[in-house]
């Protein structure tokens, strides 16, 4: 009778510390799932669907569709009036030998005047 007894202790407790266990089980897989969250993952995936071939060139040609639609929709239309009036001036040459010489001379007044303080 003694061994039954110890034997029935022996029991009860080890389920208690299955409980126990299986409760800290619990907080471990709660902890992974808000880790699992944090970094912008998630702790569940879920399996993948697979397409046909088929359904996958289906899907392609309509996008290539919506693709050139939307590229024609983005190019406007010019007319010349447009075209002239968005047009930007061009320098003449004379022009840019005036900005140029003008520049150099910015130049050697700034040379000038670090010779003269040195």
């Amino acid at each position: 009778m003694a061994n039954i007894k110890g034997l029935a202790s022996i029991v009860s407790e080890l389920k208690v510390e299955r409980t126990n266990l299986a409760n800290q089980l619990r907080h471990v897989d709660a902890a992974l799932t808000v880790l699992g969250k944090m970094n912008g993952g998630t702790s569940y995936t879920r399996p993948g669907r697979t397409l046909s071939a088929l359904a996958r060139r289906r899907i392609s040609i309509a996008q290539r569709k919506r693709w050139a639609l939307a590229r024609n929709r983005s190019k406007p239309v010019t007319t010349k009036a447009t075209a002239l009036a968005k047009r930007t001036p061009k320098i003449s040459p004379a022009g840019k030998k005036r900005i140029a010489a003008a520049q150099r001379a910015r130049w050697a007044k700034l040379k000038a005047a670090k010779k003269g303080a040195a």
